[in-house]
C-alpha cells in the first residue's frame, strides 16, 4: 500500500477538501471527460451544449455552507484547487450567474444556469458514499450524452463509481505501486523498521525516492510547509466577520496580540505553549473558513493541527531544522496514509473523528518523530492521540466549517502535543495497538448515525439553534 506524500498534503483552498475541493476536481474531470474520446457518441456530429450537476447525501445537506455549488462553477470553469486565486474567485461565479453559461478554456463553451442546473437533492442520496455528485452532458435536443458518477471521498479525492468499486475490491489485494516498504498497517510498518533498522521517515522517504528523485521529494516537503507557514500567517493578520451567515468573528489575530504582549513582558503563563498552539490552529481554520489557501492535512476541516504543531516544534525546540520538518511530514503522511487505507479520513463517512482524530494521530507521529521518539513510541503517540479522539461526531452547525470545527482544531494540537510527549517518556509498550484504535475508529464511524456525519441534522447544529 503506497499514497503518496503529496496525496495526503495537497494545496488547495477552504473550507472543505471533501465539499469544496473534492467537488472542483470533480468537475474538472468530466470536463476532461467530454473533450475525450472515452465516451460513446450517439453519432459523429453529436456535440454537448449544456451541463447539469446534482449533488447527494451530505454535499446535498451541508453543500451550501460548505460552498459546495460554488466549487462546481469553479471546477466547471477549469479551475483547479492548487491553482485558483482566491481573489478572482466571485468574480468568476457571478459572470457564471449572470450569463448562464460556462466558458472553460479549450471548451466552446456550454449553458448552466447554476439556480436550474445545479441541484441539492437531499432526498436520493447515493450508494457508494455520502459525497455523491452526478455530473451529466447534453445535446441541443436535450439529449443525455454522456453521465459521470463521482464520490469526493475525503482529503480532496474522488472516484467515478467504477474506481470506487475497483478500489474496495483492491483494498486488500496485493499489487499496486512497487516501493521498497510497503505497509498497509502500523504492525506491518514496525516489522518493517526493525528489520531495516530505519525510522519511519527514512521508509516514507525511500518510498516517495522510488518515485521521484530526492531533490523533487524534499522541495515538494518545503512547498507544503511554506504554503501551511504562510497560512499561518495570513490568519495572524487578518480580523473581521467570517462568511456564511454566522457572524462569528475571527479570534486568531487578536489573541496573537495578547500572547505577543505577554511574551515581551516576561510575564508567567503557565499555559504559554498551550496557548500558541491554539491560536496558530485557529489561525489556519479561520483561513480555510473564508475560503483562503489551505492544505489538507489531512483534510480542510482538520487543517490547522499539522501546521500548529509544526510551527510549536520551530517555537519551542531549540534543536529544530527544515530536516526535521521534512522528517514530520513524512512520518506524518505513513501514518495518515494506514488510516485512510484501513478506516476513512472523511467526516461524511465516519464523523470528526476521522478528521481532526486522523490529524492529531499524523501530528503526534510527527511530533514524536523528530523528538527523537523511536518507530514504537511514534506508533504509540498516534494511537494515543486517535484514541481520545474515538466517537468524535461531525455536526456543524449551519453547515459552515466554523462551529466547533476551528477550536476543535486547537483542541487537537493540543491532545497532539501531549501524546507525544506522553509516547516519548515511555518505552513504546502499551496495551491498544494503533491498528486496534484505527478498526475501532472505523466500526464507531459505521455504528454513528448519519445525523452526526457532516449532515448538520443532529448534534451542536440542531441544538445551538433551537437554543
Amino acid at each position: 500500500m503506497f499514497l503518496s506524500v503529496f496525496d495526503v498534503f495537497k494545496i488547495g483552498v477552504g473550507p472543505s477538501s471533501s465539499h469544496t475541493m473534492g467537488p472542483m476536481s470533480a468537475a474538472n474531470r468530466f470536463l476532461a471527460l467530454i473533450l475525450s474520446n472515452e465516451w460513446p457518441r450517439p453519432s459523429s456530429g453529436a456535440q454537448v451544449v449544456a451541463i447539469t450537476v446534482s449533488l447527494h447525501g451530505s454535499l446535498a445537506h451541508t453543500g451550501i455552507g460548505h460552498g459546495t455549488g460554488r466549487a462546481v462553477i469553479l471546477g466547471l470553469m477549469g479551475e483547479a484547487p492548487d491553482s485558483v486565486n482566491p481573489d478572482k474567485m466571485d468574480g468568476i461565479v457571478d459572470t457564471v450567474e449572470r450569463t448562464g453559461r460556462i466558458t472553460p478554456e479549450g471548451h466552446p463553451g456550454y449553458q448552466f444556469q447554476p439556480k436550474t442546473d445545479l441541484i441539492f437533492d437531499k432526498k436520493q442520496p447515493l450508494p457508494g458514499h455520502a459525497n455523491g455528485m452526478i455530473f451529466s452532458a447534453f445535446d441541443r435536443d436535450g439529449r443525455l450524452l454522456v453521465k459521470r458518477i463521482y464520490y469526493s471521498v475525503g482529503g480532496g479525492f474522488v472516484v467515478t463509481d467504477t474506481e470506487l468499486e475497483q478500489m474496495r475490491a483492491k483494498k486488500n489485494a496485493a499489487g499496486g505501486t512497487r516501493v521498497p516498504y510497503p505497509f498497509a498497517t502500523a504492525r506491518q510498518m514496525l516489522e518493517m523498521a526493525e528489520r531495516s533498522g530505519l525510522s519511519i521517515a527514512q521508509m516514507k522517504r525511500a518510498n516517495e525516492e522510488s518515485q521521484r528523485s530526492p531533490e523533487e521529494l524534499d522541495q515538494g516537503l518545503d512547498r507544503i510547509w511554506e504554503a501551511m507557514r504562510s497560512c499561518i500567517e495570513r490568519g495572524l493578520k487578518v480580523e473581521g466577520i467570517m462568511p456564511g451567515g454566522l457572524n462569528v468573528k475571527r479570534r486568531a489575530r487578536r489573541i496573537h496580540d495578547k500572547l505577543e504582549e505577554e511574551w515581551r513582558s516576561n510575564r508567567v503563563n503557565p499555559l504559554l505553549a498551550n496557548d500558541w498552539l491554539s491560536v496558530y490552529a485557529m489561525a489556519v481554520n479561520e483561513e480555510n473558513a473564508a475560503g483562503g489557501r489551505v492544505v489538507t492535512a489531512p483534510t480542510n476541516g482538520a487543517a490547522g493541527v499539522i501546521p500548529a504543531t509544526i510551527r510549536y516544534y520551530e517555537h519551542f525546540h531549540e534543536d529544530w531544522d527544515q530536516n526535521g520538518i521534512r522528517d514530520y511530514l513524512l512520518t506524518a503522511a505513513a501514518i495518515g496514509g494506514i488510516i485512510k487505507h484501513n478506516a476513512s479520513i472523511s467526516g461524511a463517512e465516519v464523523g470528526c473523528q476521522g478528521e481532526v482524530g486522523s490529524a492529531a494521530a499524523m501530528a503526534a507521529a510527527g511530533l514524536a518523530a523528530v523528538m527523537g521518539g523511536t518507530p514504537e513510541q511514534i506508533e504509540n503517540a498516534a494511537e494515543i492521540a486517535l484514541e481520545h479522539h474515538l466517537g468524535m461526531t461531525c455536526d456543524p452547525v449551519a453547515g459552515l466549517v466554523q462551529v466547533p470545527c476551528i477550536e476543535r482544531n486547537a483542541l487537537g494540537a493540543v491532545k497532539a502535543v501531549t501524546a507525544a510527549s506522553l509516547a516519548v517518556k515511555g518505552d513504546g509498550q502499551h496495551f491498544v495497538p494503533l491498528d486496534a484504535c484505527i478498526e475501532t475508529m472505523r466500526q464507531t464511524g459505521n455504528d454513528m448515525s448519519e445525523k452526526y456525519k457532516e449532515t448538520s441534522t443532529g448534534g451542536l447544529a440542531v441544538n445551538v439553534v433551537e437554543c
